[in-house]
């Protein structure tokens, strides 16, 4: 399917590389023999799934942080599997899109809504919202996916920042919880979203909301660095 290059996939693990497969073997490799069959259980998509939910691979990276010769596909990946898992949410694809979202969003230039053209200033959910008043169908989905997006890594990674705002009159995490669940409700039913078969993933993240932000929080609060690396006026 063509898609805008802009929308986020559930497809991290689609974006390992050779050295995060290398990662995992030296990670969970006690002797030679189990070295061998590692990597030929990498080459099995189902088995390769299972490695990577060993709670090893979560140690290993939170050991080496700030050496690691991983992709950061890899590295959310593993993370937000790991905190997905601790609050009942199995769905590997979900995870996944959990992952390229955290991803996605923790480069600047990933932050940008559809209809903003400049790469500065901050951006309002609010003036999302307008724009979607004048939207093509398209684009309509393009934004509604957006802001269910930006709502959900803003209450799950930039929790304390929002509601430290919202007692100074901006929006609480309430109402982004809100806008969230109810964007991803609407764009969990559109043709776009059955054409990149992300119609589940939506709809889960519209039924599973605060379940999905409050693992974002323990990320944030426990396993990340982000509010230190990422300037957070650009969110907030």
């Amino acid at each position: 399917a063509n898609t805008p290059n802009s929308m986020i996939r559930a497809n991290c693990r689609e974006r390992f590389t050779a050295a995060d497969f290398d990662f995992v073997v030296r990670a969970l490799a006690r002797s030679r023999i189990d070295h061998v069959s590692l990597i030929e259980l990498l080459g099995d998509g189902e088995t390769r799934d299972s490695v990577l939910d060993n709670p090893r691979l979560v140690d290993a990276i939170l050991s080496n942080a700030g050496q690691l010769c991983i992709s950061s596909h890899f590295y959310f990946y593993v993370l937000a599997r790991h905190v997905l898992r601790d609050v009942g949410i199995n769905d590997r694809k979900l995870c996944d899109y959990v992952a390229s979202l955290l991803e996605t969003f923790s480069r600047v230039n990933g932050l940008h809504a559809p209809h903003v053209s400049e790469d500065r200033g901050r951006q309002y959910v609010s003036d999302m919202l307008i724009a979607l008043t004048r939207a093509t169908s398209e684009q309509a989905f393009l934004l509604r996916a957006h802001v269910g997006n930006y709502s959900l890594f803003l209450t799950g990674i930039f929790h304390e920042n929002t509601q430290r705002r919202s007692l100074r009159g901006a929006p609480d995490l309430a109402f982004y919880e809100q806008i969230g669940r109810t964007n991803y409700q609407l764009v969990a039913s559109h043709a776009n979203a059955r054409r990149c078969e992300l119609s589940d993933v939506y709809g889960e993240l519209a039924g599973r909301f605060r379940e999905v932000r409050l693992a974002l929080n323990r990320l944030s609060d426990q396993l990340l660095n982000l509010d230190e690396e990422v300037n957070t006026s650009l969110y907030l």
